[in-house]
């Protein structure tokens, strides 16, 4: 049921954060990009902790229910590898691969 739910959920723009302001300003293009539905975190750190290219960490902002929100701090880091996504348990956060234009286009 849980793996369903993964794949077929698309969020809404009210239920994600996108990263924070860096990402705005950052010159690289990323290769992916991270989801966190924010109303399903627990605050377990597992998506830091496992993530290979440090894109997250752990902030000071908290939920509805209290629990600390992970930040995206490196979005320009991000290759949407979803480790973050394969070790959280609640499903509240995840990465995607992004296209890119190729030069001719």
């Amino acid at each position: 049921m849980n793996i369903i739910f993964t794949l077929f959920w698309i969020p809404k723009q009210e239920e994600i954060r996108m990263g924070t302001e860096a990402e705005k300003e950052s010159s690289t293009p990323a290769k992916g990009k991270v989801y966190i539905k924010e109303d399903l975190c627990k605050g377990c750190s597992f998506c830091v902790v496992f993530c290979p290219t440090d894109v997250l960490a752990m902030g000071g902002r908290l939920n509805y229910k209290g629990y600390h929100l992970p930040d995206v701090v490196a979005p320009e880091q991000c290759n949407g590898c979803d480790m973050c996504g394969l070790y959280c348990p609640d499903f509240a956060i995840f990465g995607v691969r992004l296209k890119r234009k190729k030069k001719g286009e």
